[in-house]
């Protein structure tokens, strides 16, 4: 190095990148949501500008954001949308909870036992990737065009993915867990009870929040066909808006489905938080609530009339 030249300086320090896969704060995601929804609203404004003539997009295929607007009242005002929603919400319940109810145990006791997964594994690759669309003619066959029969497909399209998921977190909780109970006596249905489903449980509990919106998305296939008169759903409402030639209700009816979808994923979210306050930061009001009410109240009901042990 000749004397004119001086030794290279250590740059300064770059600034602080953000970390892949990081987190950022709710008033920086409210910002980034609202920005995306604003650009939505945009392109579709400049879409369906000016005369019916001039417009990028026909009336007939995509109506103005001020014709949808102009809509909303006809659509609330008869009582179709709310009465529609909430038999959406009962055949969505009804559906996913029996899976649910029968997905979880299932899922449980595959995960413990060898032969019933490997039993239970052509069900459930079957039931995961069969086209949902495909279960409607074969549940008409079954159970009618009733009630029933959306409900029933409801159930057969979601419980092989409830069985899968919950087998796959009670496999993932660690084995440690399991010598250190089998160490301690615990007994397989004692192991079963008290280490592997509690530990499972938040995965469990998240995946069935996840499953619940696919769900409410395969009603509108369930809700294709309706009975007579009865109210047929948000499906049956999309269908019957799409034979009138009405744009409109069928615009407004897309834009309800997930914002009642997310009001009730938020929910379970709070509920899936405060259910597990370990795992998810939540305050955990409602076990507390629940241990007062079976030790103090009920315990203390039973202590009283002396039939406690």
């Amino acid at each position: 190095m000749s004397p004119s030249e001086t030794p290279p300086v250590a740059s300064p320090q770059r600034a602080a990148v953000r970390p892949l896969r990081g987190e950022t704060s709710m008033a920086t995601g409210a910002i980034w949501g609202v920005t995306c929804i604003a650009l939505v609203l945009a392109l579709w404004f400049l879409a369906t500008a000016g005369e019916a003539e001039s417009r990028f997009i026909g009336p007939a295929t995509l109506p103005s954001p001020a014709e949808t607007v102009r809509a909303v009242p006809a659509v609330f005002g008869t009582g179709r949308l709310p009465a529609n929603t909430v038999v959406t919400l009962r055949r969505v319940c009804l559906g996913f909870g029996l899976a649910a109810a029968v997905g979880v145990p299932l899922g449980v006791l595959a995960a413990c036992f060898a032969e019933l997964r490997a039993f239970l594994a052509p069900l459930t690759i079957f039931g995961r990737n069969i086209p949902v669309a495909a279960l409607i003619p074969l549940t008409f066959f079954f159970f009618g065009i009733g009630e029933l029969q959306k409900v029933m497909f409801l159930f057969i399209a979601s419980v092989a993915f409830v069985v899968s998921d919950t087998t796959a977190a009670v496999r993932e909780v660690p084995q440690r867990y399991v010598d250190t109970a089998l160490t301690l006596g615990a007994s397989r249905l004692q192991i079963i009870l008290k280490v592997l489903l509690p530990l499972a449980a938040p995965a469990v509990f998240n995946s069935l929040r996840l499953l619940f919106g696919i769900a409410f998305g395969y009603v509108m296939l369930a809700e294709v066909v309706k009975l007579g008169g009865d109210t047929g759903g948000l499906g049956d409402l999309i269908n019957v808006s799409q034979r009138r030639g009405q744009r409109e209700p069928i615009l407004i009816v897309l834009i309800i489905i997930p914002l009642v979808a997310y009001c009730i994923d938020r929910a379970l979210w709070w509920l899936q938080c405060d259910l597990f306050p370990h795992r998810y930061g939540g305050r955990g009001v409602l076990p507390r609530f629940v241990r007062w009410l079976v030790h103090d109240v009920i315990g203390g009901w039973f202590r009283g009339r002396g039939t406690a042990p």
